[in-house]
């Protein structure tokens, strides 16, 4: 029997990393690592990857991050107005996407 794996962040989440000092939106989800096995150190592979778009001081970069190293970002309001209109669009349900993607 195979078990279910279900993804504790959606896309156009917002969310942080715990180490990492970065906020961004989540954009893509895959179940477990999708590179090769050994990459992850210590990290177990076995859990759901996020691609993050996440900002910082020289603008905007995509980092992979394994779900126990994020969390919720309790401020939603972490996107300033400026970059969230130069980075984002935003549903009526307050969901982020970058402009070069489709909030699924």
């Amino acid at each position: 029997m195979t078990d279910e794996i279900v993804a504790k962040f959606g896309l156009g989440q917002i969310v942080r990393h715990r180490e990492a000092a970065f906020r961004g939106v989540v954009i893509d989800v895959d179940p477990v690592f999708t590179g090769q096995p050994g990459d992850t150190g210590d990290i177990s592979p076995d859990q759901p990857f996020y691609q993050v778009l996440a900002l910082g001081a020289e603008g905007g970069f995509v980092a992979y991050a394994p779900e126990d190293a994020l969390e919720h970002d309790p401020e939603l309001s972490a996107v300033a107005r400026e970059a969230e209109a130069r980075w984002f669009t935003v549903d009526a349900r307050g969901r982020h996407a970058p402009k070069s993607h489709a909030i699924h």
